[in-house]
């Protein structure tokens, strides 16, 4: 998680300077979302890229392509240039041990939305036997 919020904070400046403003979490899912394509880590890689290495200088050489703990650090980074509420990461699993998936969640105007850049739809996720909340 430290390397995820060192990536998250890296990514301030070119989010500030590079990416248009937004105003609330489902414009900039809306938005954002058609500019990601989901790519698995090369294996036995945890790959965290930051914005910047997202889209500018991408391991798979495709603009915009990464896993879920790579959109987190663009949400995150995204949600705090734009001051849209505040943000918390969601570690999920079939088990304590093993989280498989990660997402955002945005607390905007008295609500929690998730921001899982995996989902087709804004505010929806998978379901999950275990969920773990982590403010960042």
């Amino acid at each position: 998680m430290k390397a995820m919020r060192e990536q998250i904070i890296y990514s301030f400046d070119y989010c500030a300077n590079n990416m248009p403003s937004y105003k609330s979490p489902e414009q900039l899912y809306n938005n954002i979302l058609p500019y990601l394509t989901y790519k698995n880590d090369p294996p036995g890689i945890e790959l965290l890229q930051s914005a910047p290495t997202l889209f500018e200088n991408n391991y798979w050489g495709i603009p915009g392509a990464g896993d879920c703990d790579c959109f987190v650090i663009l949400i995150c980074s995204m949600c705090a240039v734009n001051k849209i509420g505040k943000q918390r990461i969601v570690l999920a699993g079939r088990t304590k041990e093993a989280p498989v998936h990660i997402w955002s969640e945005i607390y905007f105007n008295g609500s929690w939305y998730a921001m899982d850049m995996t989902q087709k739809l804004f505010n929806s996720t998978r379901k999950y036997k275990y969920i773990q909340y982590l403010d960042i």
